[in-house]
Parts: C-alpha cells; sequence; structure tokens
C-alpha cells in the first residue's frame, strides 16, 4: 500500500483491512470498534485512547507471531495488557507504520480464528488469475 493511497484515519484503513476478509463483521465490543469472523470469534478490535492515552489495534496473532513483532520493533508494536497473554498483539497507529506489515497482520490474526471452509475461500481468492 503506498502512502500516497492512505487514508488519514486509521479506523479506516483497519476497518477496510479487516472487512476485505470472508464473512468478516464488524460491532461495537468494549465501547470500541471490533471485527469478528461471522458473529464471532474475535479477531480484531480498533482502541482510540482505551486505556491510555495511544491509538492503536489489538489482534489475535499465530504462536510466536506477538514476541516476534514486537522485538522486530517495541516502538510499533507491544503486548496488549488483557489480551496478551492470549498471544494477540498490539499494534499503535499513533506512530508511523507500514501499512503492509498491518495488512499481514490482520490477514494472520483473521487466519488464526476463522473456520477452515473460510480460510479456503480465502486463499481462491488470492490466487493470481
Amino acid at each position: 500500500m503506498q502512502e500516497d493511497d492512505m487514508d488519514p484515519n486509521p479506523l479506516t484503513m483497519v476497518r477496510a483491512l479487516c472487512l476485505a476478509l470472508p464473512e468478516a463483521t464488524e460491532r461495537i465490543s468494549h465501547g470500541e470498534p471490533s471485527w469478528f469472523v461471522r458473529k464471532s470469534p474475535q479477531f480484531a478490535m480498533f482502541s482510540d485512547h482505551h486505556h491510555d492515552d495511544r491509538v492503536g489495534f489489538v489482534a489475535a496473532a499465530p504462536a510466536g507471531a506477538q514476541q516476534a513483532w514486537v522485538a522486530k520493533d517495541s516502538t510499533r508494536f507491544y503486548v496488549p495488557p488483557y489480551f496478551g497473554g492470549r498471544g494477540w498483539i498490539g499494534v499503535y497507529l499513533d506512530v508511523p507504520q507500514d501499512w503492509e506489515d498491518i495488512a499481514d497482520i490482520v490477514e494472520d490474526a483473521y487466519r488464526t480464528v476463522a473456520p477452515k471452509t473460510l480460510l479456503t475461500q480465502l486463499d481462491a481468492e488470492r490466487q493470481p488469475e
């Protein structure tokens, strides 16, 4: 995603990435926009000054991903309260970010919780024609 293609509103950007996934839905959970596969389970939640003074989101993550992202750059990624113990990754959106990394994190989050039928659909959509 090119810098010129970026919306200055990080919620708009995260929302677009999440809702582009098969059968992803959005609803408010814990006072914040959150994304689910169908009606459940949750795979990501936006965080606009939720318990702190930062803007970001938290996302489900495959085993080991949380530690890898935080080790890569702790100014952009963090272990979130509440969700961190389950391996979720926190992503700050009030600092410069690589939106390709964020797209990867969102897709990994979805893949962590989505049923196999939807993963097959996603993989088919991603195949070059």
